[in-house]
């Protein structure tokens, strides 16, 4: 009788556990987690929202896309003049830097796009196709791009020596995000309800099963971190002239520096070390180089464990990472099931004050310290927190405010995403650009116009690049960007 009442008054549940009504949205995807969903501007109570959602008048949000952008605005940006101003780049350990956002701005905003995509495909079956689909996409990307095969921008040769390739990376640890709270939001489409109950927390407890994956993935990380025993280990410096063996020794649990952590062991035992990242960031540590923080040789008293190679997207800190699309997720029902701007915002920003605090707190008190090579619980409430209040902002100024105009650019950017991450970040455009040179490989129209045009006019190798990194790849991009767009050219995953 109650489900007749329901079919009556438009609010009928559809094969993906929304209201029909909501099925009729539409979304796109265009890269990697990208897609958009229009919205109504009621203000009257949920049940009336649901009944009177046909006759609202709906809009893109441009929220979505312009977040992305900017997530990879600033991947290009920390990757290309990180090294021009390291404090901009990666934390060496503990810490939070520009650079260290990005990651789990990515995750954030894939998973906000986990349920809005998914809304329109009605049966589970075809769901769970396209997902392992994208998930092998990403994978593959994620190999051919960061496990060796390519050397672009400077390096014009190819290819990669299978005892040392990297199985890891950024795409490989979104696609296993992606993969698992995806699953998880399609296989629990029959026990949540089709609206929701009066209540602040009721959001929440319809989809519990999403945040119970999450507490699953924070219970795994969280254990293996501070019981997992880490003997002592050795390992082949193939980056030095002779191949030296060193030897790291721990014997140790719960440690959470670089030379006897989990994370690195378990990498270790399940990748095998010579698969891993050969220079990470903890070179740039005061105990392994005089030029902390940038980048420099070796003091030679420096520990051992400064000569090894770490994985910053390794899996035990990708299990971590879950969480991090898990929380982006939780933002994308209530943009589903909350109408009224008021409402979403109060939402959004409740929970990301929240998050932000409690990651700030657990790091100064040092009960877990903000780490992003370790994916620390404390990193995952801060930059989860950061990215919600980010996204909140934009979402006042974009789509309450209607300042759309001077966020275009990054609404390009984002929904081309992976075209710009591939040509951009990864430097693949640069790369073909510099195979055509004159006598010598550094004399190429890339190399030419990074001295010529920007350091030489400026007289300065730090503002040269930054102005380089702004103007001639992310400006640039943007352009590209904009104009693929006005052609409706997409790179979709």
């Amino acid at each position: 009788m109650d489900e007749t009442r329901r079919m009556e008054e438009g609010q009928s549940r559809g094969q993906n556990g929304y209201p029909k009504d909501e099925l009729k949205q539409e979304t796109q995807n265009n890269n990697v987690g990208g897609d958009s969903i229009e919205h109504d501007r009621s203000v009257e109570p949920l049940v009336e929202q649901e009944q009177s959602l046909m006759k609202q008048k709906t809009k893109r949000v441009a929220t979505l896309d312009a977040f992305r952008g900017l997530t990879i605005v600033l991947m290009v940006l920390v990757d290309d003049a990180g090294g021009a101003y390291p404090r901009i780049d990666h934390s060496p350990w503990n810490g939070c830097t520009l650079a260290d956002f990005v990651m789990p701005f990515f995750l954030f905003i894939v998973g906000v796009a986990i349920p809005l995509a998914l809304k329109r495909i009605p049966k589970v079956k075809d769901a769970v196709k396209k997902i392992f689909l994208r998930t092998l996409k990403l994978l593959f990307w994620g190999i051919l791009l960061q496990g060796g095969y390519s050397h672009a921008p400077d390096d014009l040769s190819y290819g990669v020596d299978m005892r040392f390739i990297r199985w890891c990376g950024i795409l490989q640890r979104i696609a296993l995000v992606y993969c698992v709270v995806a699953l998880i939001e399609t296989f629990t489409i029959k026990v949540r309800p089709s609206t929701l109950r009066p209540g602040h927390l009721s959001i929440f407890t319809a989809y519990r099963w999403q945040w119970f994956g999450g507490f699953v993935a924070f219970v795994i990380y969280m254990v293996t971190t501070f019981s997992l025993y880490v003997p002592d280990w050795s390992f082949v410096d193939y980056n030095g002239e002779e191949g030296k063996r060193y030897t790291v020794n721990c014997g140790m649990r719960g440690h959470l520096g670089p030379a006897c952590n989990a994370v690195g062991y378990v990498d270790r035992q399940v990748w095998g070390i010579n698969h891993l990242y050969s220079q990470p960031v903890w070179r740039r540590l005061k105990a392994c180089t005089f030029s902390s923080p940038a980048e420099g040789p070796l003091r030679k008293n420096a520990p051992s464990w400064c000569h090894a190679p770490f994985d910053p997207e390794g899996l035990l800190s990708s299990i971590s990472a879950i969480l991090s699309g898990t929380i982006g997720i939780h933002y994308g029902h209530v943009l589903i099931h909350f109408k009224g701007h008021s409402k979403r915002l109060k939402q959004w920003l409740s929970m990301g004050f929240v998050l932000f605090i409690l990651g700030i707190i657990l790091h100064f008190t040092n009960a877990i310290p903000i780490n992003k090579q370790l994916y620390s619980f404390s990193y995952v409430c801060f930059t989860a927190g950061a990215a919600g209040i980010v996204f909140s902002v934009f979402y006042i100024l974009i789509d309450v405010w209607g300042l759309r105009t001077p966020f275009l650019f990054l609404e390009w950017i984002g929904m081309n995403a992976m075209l710009v991450f591939v040509m951009a970040a990864q430097g693949i455009f640069a790369g073909f650009v510099n195979g055509w040179y004159y006598k010598d490989p550094d004399n190429s129209l890339v190399n030419w116009i990074q001295e010529h045009v920007f350091i030489n006019v400026w007289h300065s190798q730090k503002l040269g690049t930054l102005l380089y990194v702004i103007f001639a790849e992310i400006t640039f991009w943007g352009v590209v960007a904009g104009i693929l767009h006005k052609l409706g050219i997409y790179w979709k995953l």
